[in-house]
This record gives structure tokens, sequence and C-alpha cells, in this order.
């Protein structure tokens, strides 16, 4: 019966997912007509359906560079995230001496550090995974250390009274209640590590997406920047629900537990 539910609302959800494509596509489509816009300035869907075929398979082959170099730096992020995301919840002097260093780094444009990163790696797939870290992982390390210092306080009492090693509290109580958290903090993660390897691709770049997307502008070809640009998007939804689907699985009682049903 809770099966025959999910996949009502899986299939409920994709259909409205669809639905709203389609009338975007129907609105974007009405207003090129209606206002007689050149394709140089913003092409039509159709158009843009159109550029996806003129060089059968070049747009996926450069969707795939893009999509590897999102996975890596991914991957790299939530590493680092989780090592520096448990140092600060676990030692007050870690939280204090690095955290605002983390908070300055943040805010610090990474566009600004693509030339460095060429400059300091070349132009290999390197700096692009480099800069889909950086701009990645501070979600990683907040929602990490967040979770794990958010651990109801009667719970670790309860662990301290019956002599439980910490490395036991760890983990049995603290990183298990702070998965939800830290599902929270790799979604929000996740579009970035794609914004950041497309930045890279933009400074050092010669292939992927962003490559294509400044190759196209640079010759006003605006149809196949709008066509690379669309599916960096399809390819950044399905890396998100690939996580929404992980976070299901791995964590049940979530749904169980929560209004979120």
């Amino acid at each position: 019966m809770e099966e025959d539910r999910s996949r009502r609302e899986a299939v409920t959800a994709a259909g409205w997912s669809t639905l709203g494509v389609v009338v975007a596509a129907g609105a974007w489509a009405l207003v090129v007509s209606a206002f007689a816009i050149p394709e140089i300035i913003l092409p039509s869907p159709a158009d843009v359906l159109a550029a996806f075929g003129r060089i059968p398979g070049y747009l996926l082959e450069q969707a795939a560079i893009t999509l590897a170099e999102t996975a890596l730096g991914f991957a790299l992020s939530v590493c680092c995230g989780l090592v520096i995301g448990i140092a600060i919840a676990a030692w007050r002097v870690a939280e204090l001496m690095f955290y605002p260093l983390l908070v300055a780094f943040n805010a610090v444009p990474k566009v600004a550090l693509a030339p460095l990163l060429v400059v300091w790696m070349g132009f290999g797939q390197q700096p692009k995974v480099v800069m889909a870290l950086l701009v990645c992982f501070f979600p990683i390390v907040l929602s990490v250390a967040s979770g794990l210092s958010s651990t109801p306080p009667e719970l670790v009492e309860l662990a301290r009274s019956l002599d439980t090693p910490r490395w036991q509290t760890f983990m049995k109580i603290r990183f298990p209640g702070a998965l939800p958290q830290i599902f929270v903090g790799l979604k929000v993660a996740m579009p970035l590590a794609s914004i950041g390897a497309v930045i890279g691709e933009f400074s050092a770049g010669d292939a992927g997406l962003g490559f294509v997307i400044v190759q196209a502008g640079g010759s006003a070809d605006t149809a196949l920047a709008f066509a690379a640009i669309a599916l960096l998007g399809v390819m950044s939804i399905a890396l998100f629900y690939a996580l929404v689907l992980a976070e299901r699985l791995l964590l049940p009682w979530v749904r169980d537990t929560t209004a979120l049903r």
C-alpha cells in the first residue's frame, strides 16, 4: 500500500514538473513570436532544439566532461567538508581558529581565483575540479558542524551515564542524528559544484559545457549557448534528485518521523 502511494506521488510530481516545463517553453515561444525577437538575441525553443542536432552527440560529449568535473569536485568537497565540519563540531579551539577564516574565504568571489588556478595547475581538468570544490564545500562544512552540534543533550548524557566510548557515541548517536542536516548541505552544494565546474571552464576550458557557452557567445551562436545552458540545467536537476533518492533510501525514518510525507 505504501509502495503504491509512493509510486503515485512520484508520477504526480513528474507530471507537474513536465507541465511546468511545457508552460515555460510555451511562454518563451510566445514572447519571441509576439515581439519578433531576433534569434541572435533570444532564440526560440525550436531554435534551441535544432542546435542539439547540428553536430550529433557533440553537446552530450561536452556534458559528460562537465559531469565528470562536477562529480569529482563534489566528492572531494564532501570528504573535505566532513573532516573540517567534524573538527569544528568536536573541538572548540578549531572552531575559534578556523571558522572565521572559512567564512571570509566563502565571501571571496571564486571567479577571481580562476586565473590563479590556471597559473598553478595549467589548463587541464584539475583547475575545474578544484573550482567546483571551492564553490561547494562551505555549505557541507556548515551543515556537518551544525548537525553534529545539534544532538539532543539528553542522548549524550545517557551515553555518558552508560560509559559509552566517545567514538561509539559519535557513530551511533551524533552522526546518525546529524545526517538529515548533512543532506541539506549536500543538496545545496550539488548545484554549486556544477556552477564551479562551469566557472573553471570559462577561464581554463578547452572542453565542457562552459567552454561551449563561451565559444557560442563569441561567435554569436545564441541558440547553441542556450542549448548548452539547458543541458547544464538538466544535468543539475538529475544530480540533485539523485541525492534526494539517496537520502530517502538511506534515511527512510526521516519521512516517517516528520510532517514531510
